[in-house]
């Protein structure tokens, strides 16, 4: 029911409900749709399962029986003599038998289930951490796409307003035809541009439905974003984020506990060199029934035949042609592999905060270059819109000028998506 609540709120934009989405219930819905989740989600409750079995393999096991048995011609009475007769016995019983010792061995495999589980849930959030990356990249390409239609969209309408400006001086006789030809020729080419812009936001909200496993509607759209999901933050040192992924990074902590449960299960392997012991108790009774003779009465029968028994076994393992050494020896082999995975998982995760850290540095300076140069072109611009305003420039000169600044803006905007981006990755690796 509350994975199916979380869908149904997710699902209200596209259902008409609601106008918008934010970036968390784009990934609250990314995460209830997600198959890699779900299926994840599984693999984490079958070793839920195995961990609570290995806890109650600890309880004794109990059984009933109740047999019949019919006896044709000589057979055993009730007076243990056999006889020429036609017999039938009812037996009923229950057994119950525990291990008391087997080297331990149950106790490493509550502890290798454990581990296991624990190594499923981090995988999990492994899984679950890459659905939200993904889907944040998908929501800031959709804001960015915005806002680049917004630069579209206003540039059309100065175009348009600068068409009405010089078709009022063309019919005053104050400037040639050609300039009028000239703005038109922008204007179409400014429409033409904005058309795409608004085909590219369509586009990026497909791609984000599509990560979210929901059908796409024109409803659909995303909630204004937040300062703070923008906001320009100060890049941590690179140690730092090493150190703090070594220790948080679902990846390393999914592949330690792989480990733990690796060591648990020679350990387990091992316990197989000792001696076993176990007990068993059970009670019992039988009923006799001796067709064509007089028989004594079934509650008396029950009462009289009652017996109890109680055992105990020792087994002492001697040779089992060489199953338990291979079985050790497989199992170190298995200890080895997990720590090699390990060190391997430290060292890409290492490799991959290298390459976010100087990823995220170099859009940091692009960053900065495209901010100047907007401001650089946004004064060119301005001076060009006075000369051109005075008639002291021609209309291309005016647009050369506009076309450089709007070129800047959305150099501007792309570079600093770009670095929030790049910030993301970090985080996500350091598992914030």
């Amino acid at each position: 029911m509350k994975k199916y609540f979380l869908w149904m709120i997710a699902c209200l934009p596209v259902l008409g409900w609601a106008e918008t989405f934010t970036l968390r219930q784009c990934i609250d819905t990314a995460y209830v749709n997600s198959m890699d989740i779900r299926k994840q989600q599984l693999t984490s409750e079958q070793k839920q399962v195995l961990y609570r079995q290995a806890w109650y393999n600890l309880s004794p096991s109990v059984s009933g029986h109740v047999a019949e048995n019919l006896s044709f011609g000589r057979s055993t009475g009730v007076d243990n003599i056999i006889r020429s007769q036609n017999i039938s016995n009812t037996g009923i019983g229950v057994n119950a038998s525990m291990t008391l010792f087997d080297g331990l061995a149950m106790k490493f495999n509550i502890e290798e289930a454990k581990a296991n589980k624990l190594a499923s849930d981090a995988n999990l959030e492994a899984v679950k951490r890459n659905v939200a990356l993904n889907i944040t990249a998908l929501y800031l390409d959709v804001l960015l796409k915005k806002e680049l239609a917004t630069v579209a969209a206003k540039q059309v309408e100065e175009t348009e307003q600068q068409v009405a400006r010089v078709n009022a001086k063309v019919e005053a006789q104050r400037a040639p035809a050609g300039d009028l030809y000239e703005i038109e020729a922008q204007y179409s080419k400014d429409r033409y541009q904005a058309v795409q812009a608004e085909n590219n936001v369509r586009l990026a909200l497909l791609n984000l439905t599509q990560a979210m496993d929901i059908a796409y509607d024109r409803q659909f759209d995303v909630a204004p974003p937040q300062e703070s999901e923008l906001e320009e933050v100060l890049l941590p040192e690179r140690d730092e984020v090493w150190q703090t992924a070594l220790t948080h990074r679902p990846e390393i902590i999914q592949a330690q506990y792989s480990l733990q449960a690796a060591e648990k299960a020679l350990k387990s392997a091992k316990s197989a060199y000792s001696p076993s012991l176990t007990a068993q108790a059970g009670v019992s009774t039988g009923y006799y029934h001796q067709i064509g003779a007089e028989n004594t009465a079934f509650g008396k029968q029950l009462s009289d035949n009652f017996s109890t028994n109680v055992s105990f076994n020792l087994s002492i393992p001697i040779y089992d042609r060489m199953q338990t050494p291979s079985h050790v020896k497989t199992q170190q082999l298995n200890v080895e592999n997990a720590r090699l995975l390990l060190e391997q998982q430290k060292k890409t995760i290492c490799k991959e905060i290298d390459q976010a850290y100087y990823n995220a540095l170099a859009a940091q300076s692009e960053m900065v270059s495209a901010r100047q140069a907007e401001r650089s072109s946004s004064e060119a611009e301005r001076y060009a819109t006075e000369k051109y305003t005075a008639g002291r420039a021609t209309v291309y000169e005016y647009y050369t000028a506009r076309q450089t600044y709007l070129q800047a803006v959305s150099a501007h905007l792309q570079a600093r998506y770009n670095y929030v981006f790049k910030v993301q990755i970090l985080e996500y690796y350091m598992g914030l």
